[in-house]
């Protein structure tokens, strides 16, 4: 119970040090967004599918891998972090993706970039690009405020057979 309690606080502390710049870039509405509804902006994927085996993404103009993303079923922007341990959602994606706060056990303090949060371990039913799909991925949940964003570590990158940057290209591969 200990080491999960020490990873959660590990993965915690690496994702935070790049959330701040990185997930307000990465959401700000612009030319590579478009507004389906008031509420919540769609990507407009610069994903590539290389047959059942694989996804190419592009860097954006920040030079972020970012995709559309189904997770538990639900589409969600995410943002490839590879200095992330683990799939990070904050409190807002979690309850759109079906996981009631009530279900969620805060009990891990973790320090972040943007202060002092808790944060809840969770396994996601799986997560999915194009044809990859990942069952039973590890995650925490951070509160809104310490989180604007989905970050998409290596809890679901360590499940595929390789990922590799060429220059603004990231190819996943099952």
């Amino acid at each position: 119970m200990l080491a999960r309690s020490l990873f959660v606080v590990a993965a915690v502390a690496v994702a935070a040090v790049f959330v701040p710049g990185l997930t307000d870039a990465f959401l700000a509405t612009g030319p590579e967004t478009k507004k389906t509804s008031a509420e919540q902006p769609q990507l407009v994927s610069t994903a590539r599918y290389t047959g059942n085996r694989g996804v190419l993404l592009e860097a954006d103009g920040a030079g972020h891998f970012a995709g559309q993303f189904t997770i538990n079923g639900r589409k969600e922007k995410g943002m490839i972090d590879t200095g992330a341990s683990m799939v990070a959602i904050n409190l807002s994606t979690a309850a759109r993706l079906g996981i009631a706060r009530k279900d969620l056990d805060f009990r891990y303090a973790v320090d972040t970039a943007n202060g002092k949060t808790r944060a809840a371990y969770v396994r996601l039913d799986s997560v999915a690009i194009g044809s990859i799909s990942v069952p039973n991925v590890g995650a925490m949940v951070l509160e809104d405020k310490a989180l604007s964003g989905t970050l998409i570590g290596m809890t679901f990158l360590k499940s595929l057979k390789s990922y590799q940057v060429d220059g603004n290209r990231m190819r996943l591969m099952r």
